[in-house]
């Protein structure tokens, strides 16, 4: 091969190389950890073991002896194969747990904020705790303080998230009422869990009721934003 050939070989293969796309990275599940595995894949590991209390020492990247003891004590208490070998199903699950925990402790702050307001009189149109506020300006000026925006009207925030059944009621949802004749939402409120929600009422301001006979007659639905 001469010089020339050798250098218009190398161009091209220099050409091809720059418009190849690069290998995607590996997420967490698409290969299988265990002991002896590295990397970023087992700083997540370790990170959510330690989050959910299964205790694996320094997320280090390093998956030793004392990984493999969360994981099997995580894939027990799952009711999963304690074999130490994280692979989609043990990752599936792990995720699940993870997510749940975090939404779980978005609830405790939302309905924690929410509570701070007991008591606080109802004034229409109002969004803050020193003005009074009036049910749709009470839910949007909680789960912003959480980082959460919402619609400031309740028609608007009955849009919004994912549609729940009155039976599948969970802490953090929004629930919806109608006091008109045509169905359309006028009232909303945080539910707390055990069939009661806290909302500004125009009659007792920021208050906790229960979902009996009277708001079961004008209940709309619910939505799951969190």
């Amino acid at each position: 091969m001469n010089k020339k050939l050798f250098l218009m070989l190398l161009l091209l293969i220099f050409s091809l190389s720059l418009f190849s796309t690069p290998p995607a990275q590996a997420a967490l599940g698409n290969v299988s950890l265990k002991v002896g595995s590295q990397g970023a894949d087992v700083v997540e590991l370790q990170t959510k073991l330690n989050d959910l209390g299964f205790n694996v020492g320094k997320a280090d990247g390093i998956f030793g002896n004392m990984t493999k003891q969360g994981v099997i004590t995580f894939q027990l208490s799952h009711s999963l194969v304690g074999d130490g070998i994280v692979g989609p199903i043990t990752v599936k699950s792990l995720n699940e747990a993870y997510l749940a925990k975090q939404r779980q402790s978005k609830v405790d702050s939302v309905i924690a904020t929410a509570k701070q307001y007991l008591g606080v009189k109802y004034q229409w149109g109002g969004s803050t705790p020193d003005t009074g506020f009036d049910c749709s300006g009470f839910v949007s000026y909680v789960f912003a303080k959480n980082g959460i925006t919402l619609p400031r009207v309740s028609v608007d925030q009955y849009n919004v998230g994912t549609k729940v059944a009155f039976e599948d009621l969970q802490p953090g949802d929004l629930v919806f009422f109608s006091f008109a004749s045509n169905g359309v939402v006028s009232h909303v409120g945080i539910y707390l869990g055990d069939g009661q929600f806290i909302n500004a009422s125009e009659s007792k301001g920021v208050t906790v009721y229960v979902i009996g006979p009277y708001w079961k007659s004008c209940y709309v639905g619910a939505r799951r934003v969190l």
